[in-house]
């Protein structure tokens, strides 16, 4: 065993070795130009009527993280270094669609979320939801 340290020490050690502790940025989930899309769509149908509303199919998709938090994490670097991504996985991505009628299974998606996967997960889980809603 070493003999032990105190916390400032160490801190005062990474400081010489010219390493900073840093808060990784937190990039917003929506960009501007997404949400002015959104805004325009809900505009668009706001007098929509209800039997309208009633045949719109909504679907979500949710990544939850299995290991860590999905907080803010505090990482040590040297000023203007890039950061890069160590490892990958640790997560799981589940999509489900509803409508006014009901709601369609929950769907464990399987590798990356394209137009192909999206068609495959509509024809699977959600011919129930939207055969009652039209």
């Amino acid at each position: 065993m070493g003999e032990p340290s105190r916390r400032t020490t160490l801190f005062a050690e990474l400081h010489q070795s010219g390493l900073y502790v840093r808060v990784a940025r937190q990039k917003p989930l929506l960009s501007r130009r997404l949400m002015t899309a959104c805004l325009a769509f809900s505009k668009r149908h706001l007098n929509d009527s209800q039997t309208m509303r009633n045949k719109i199919l909504w679907s979500d998709v949710t990544k939850i993280d299995l290991f860590g938090l999905n907080a803010k994490h505090h990482i040590w670097m040297k000023p203007g270094t890039i950061p890069t991504v160590k490892h990958g996985g640790g997560s799981i991505r589940l999509w489900r669609c509803f409508t006014a009628a009901g709601t369609g299974r929950l769907v464990r998606i399987e590798g990356e979320m394209n137009r192909a996967s999206t068609e495959k997960s509509l024809m699977k889980t959600c011919t129930r939801a939207l055969r009652t809603s039209v």
